[in-house]
């Protein structure tokens, strides 16, 4: 059965998901880069890009669990790129160069329209002027049996828990403070968006704490 999943995502020690002042010279806002340390350094992160190296131990292992079983992604249009407003000429195809690390098809969330990009690899960009829950019914058809992931950013993820359509949910929390910036979990609401936590471990660069539908 296909579950909806976040995996991977990294907050800061206060809640964040991304920095104050996101802008194309800082895409995760001021600071907002270091959230992310724990993922970049691993051996998963470094294999996404084929590239080698990259360290082993318990931050990789969470990294490899939340790279597979997908058959879908959705994000915001935030998240794919800084382009704001109607597309125009804009021929921006994400962050991640002519091969993103997908290889399936991506749901954009955007209330602008524009025809689907596909990519090198086997990604294809889709891109949805209909709501979250048509996204959803189209990346469960495009997963065929396997998982959906919600990739991102913070509004989206944030969507998509207020709607109670989030099955489980891996956060890193980053040993960092940001102070301002985009919060993951204002106004759930007392019951947490029916999610409870399963799993809790620490390394010395995240703490990794899994949660599932309660």
């Amino acid at each position: 059965m296909t579950s909806v999943r976040v995996t991977n995502f990294a907050v800061s020690l206060d809640g964040y998901g991304a920095g104050p002042d996101q802008r194309p010279e800082h895409p995760l806002g001021i600071g907002g880069e270091e959230l992310h340390d724990w993922f970049v350094a691993t051996r998963t992160f470094r294999a996404l890009f084929g590239q080698s190296g990259g360290t082993e131990g318990l931050d990789d292992e969470w990294a490899a669990r939340g790279t597979v079983g997908f058959g879908a992604t959705i994000m915001g249009r935030n998240m794919f790129g800084p382009v704001r407003g109607p597309w125009g000429e804009e021929n921006w195809t994400g962050w991640w160069g002519d091969n993103p690390p997908y290889h399936h098809q991506v749901f954009v969330l955007t209330h602008q329209p524009r025809e689907s990009v596909p990519m090198a690899g086997g990604t294809v960009f889709h891109f949805v002027t209909d709501g979250i829950h048509a996204a959803l019914d189209r990346a469960r058809e495009a997963a065929g049996g396997q998982d959906v992931k919600i990739a991102g950013g913070v509004a989206t993820i944030r969507q998509y828990l207020h709607a109670g359509l989030i099955d489980e949910m891996h956060l890193a929390f980053a040993p960092i403070l940001l102070g301002a910036g985009e919060r993951l979990f204002d106004q759930l609401g007392v019951e947490g968006a029916g999610l409870k936590c399963v799993e809790l471990v620490s390394s010395g660069a995240a703490a990794h704490a899994r949660f599932t539908r309660a």
